[in-house]
């Protein structure tokens, strides 16, 4: 007999408490993870996403070893966190069609309602979607690169749990990124005609809102502007009052900043999170609390906030974000300002934050400013910027540059939850806000606790860590050794420079 933490496939499916069980198994494939085949550490959503689009990009420095490879752009075939990460996206997807496949024979068969098997599937495929999109964040070039034709990555849809799947895996080449954001988007709107408006565990649960959440994101990959405000129509991000109603549930903007933190299993600003416990976390080695937070407070301070996002001109003093969600500690070896959104120290309970309300509407108002619709654009500023920033500061008309508040505005709201290389990857080739690539980043030996001066607005000009064009290849991590070794497609279709 099987213990209930270990089911096999043949007894997974045969009862709805096992199959709920075999559901949450799924879940913790996206929040635990494995390293290096041992103990989790986030890997790919419980943590890790988070830390590493955060490494990739300039907003946050890595004070230590942990992230030096990530953060200096030195990763290779076998350098551990690029490799885990792919590694365990594709493990999570995996564990995700085996469900779907075994669910799909329990609704047959009768063991639950058709209705209720439909719901399941509709929850992996959700996480399918999210893994294959993080994937092709960091693996493939923008949709913007010859309108997503540029190799994409493998969209894995079937099972792999026998040889004669492994040879059907190992014979699936790349496709094209246009071809990976079509199934992505399919696996969407599924999981949104199946799922309820919130799942009965609400915000560590995938849901309808989720899947149109994470639809409006994928849109603004691809640049489809139009349909970025559809999407967010469909909950009412896309104008005021700017909250969901009817049977999209009640979801929204909280007023007080700390809100999505401090009350993360029961909010209506979080769609979707990644949920962690004391008895299920990403350990010392991985949890946001522990990465991102300072030693005042028990933490590991990993990651620290950068004096130039920090003193940006546009971060307006007396945002109430850098007040309550930085940290600034005044002693250890490393007096800065630390994130200050994850507070389960010690215990490394925090959820990793998928996607937020707040973003869904910055994500409207971007694509409404891309549209020349100014008055929509600025009422989405403005009702995430306002409930943060001083009166004095507050917007009463269009910025000259809309757009460009916008994205400023996306740095500071979503500052410690990854969201940073998304943007970098998915505005490089802007005509006018593009990236150029990798930025410049700040060395931990440039900081001092002086650093951090808003009144001065101090910024270090010449990052000592030197931004990398978008021609270089290492825009793109590689496809880990331990994939090309075994797969002689994916080996011929190498991202080029490794």
């Amino acid at each position: 007999m099987n213990p209930l933490s270990s089911l096999s496939e043949s007894t997974a499916f045969t009862t709805p408490a096992t199959i709920e069980l075999a559901m949450n198994g799924v879940y913790w494939s996206a929040a635990v993870g494995q390293y290096a085949g041992a103990a989790g550490r986030g890997y790919p959503f419980g943590a890790a996403s988070i830390e590493q689009a955060e490494m990739r990009g300039e907003d946050m420095v890595n004070t230590q070893a942990f992230f030096a490879i990530t953060y200096m752009a030195t990763y290779t075939t076998a350098s551990a966190n690029n490799v885990n990460h792919w590694e365990q996206l594709y493990a999570l997807i995996n564990q995700a069609n085996v469900f779907m496949a075994g669910v799909r024979t329990a609704g047959e068969s009768g063991v639950i309602p058709s209705e209720a098997a439909a719901a399941y599937e509709a929850e992996a495929r959700l996480l399918r979607a999210l893994a294959h999109h993080e994937l092709l964040i960091h693996f493939s070039l923008p949709f913007a690169d010859g309108n997503g034709s540029k190799p994409g990555v493998p969209f894995r849809e079937n099972a792999i749990n026998s040889s004669a799947s492994v040879e059907e895996g190992l014979a699936q080449g790349r496709g094209t990124v246009a071809e990976t954001y079509a199934k992505i988007l399919t696996d969407l709107d599924y999981a949104e005609s199946n799922l309820p408006a919130a799942h009965a565990t609400r915000i560590g649960r995938a849901s309808k809102v989720a899947a149109i959440a994470l639809k409006s994101r994928v849109k603004l990959h691809m640049q489809d502007w139009a349909g970025v405000i559809t999407e967010a129509a469909k909950i009412g991000a896309d104008k005021a009052p700017f909250a969901s109603s009817g049977d999209m549930g009640n979801y929204g903007l909280e007023a007080d900043v700390e809100t999505p933190f401090t009350s993360q299993k029961a909010n209506k600003e979080s769609i979707f999170s990644i949920a962690n416990s004391a008895a299920s976390n990403p350990g010392v080695n991985g949890a946001l609390a522990n990465f991102m937070g300072s030693s005042d407070n028990g933490a590991r301070e990993i990651l620290s906030t950068s004096p130039n996002l920090y003193n940006a001109e546009f971060w307006v003093k007396g945002d109430l974000r850098r007040e309550k969600l930085q940290y600034m500690q005044k002693t250890g070896g490393f007096p800065f300002s630390f994130n200050h959104k994850y507070r389960d120290f010690g215990v490394n309970g925090d959820w990793a934050p998928v996607i937020r309300y707040a973003e869904v509407i910055l994500n409207a108002a971007e694509a409404n400013a891309r549209q020349g619709n100014a008055a929509e654009a600025l009422a989405g500023l403005n009702v995430v910027r306002n409930r943060a920033v001083p009166t004095a500061s507050q917007f009463t008309s269009a910025p000259a540059d809309l757009i460009q508040a916008i994205l400023n505005e996306r740095r500071i709201e979503f500052a410690g939850e990854g969201r940073r290389w998304p943007d970098i990857h998915r505005l490089v080739l802007d005509q006018k806000y593009s990236t150029g690539g990798i930025p410049g980043k700040v060395e931990v030996s440039q900081i001092k606790n002086s650093s951090f001066d808003v009144d001065n607005g101090t910024i270090l000009p010449t990052p000592l860590i030197p931004a990398i064009p978008y021609s270089d290849y290492r825009f793109l991590w590689p496809i880990p050794a331990s994939e090309t070794q075994v797969n002689q497609v994916l080996r011929d279709q190498q991202n080029p420079g490794y």
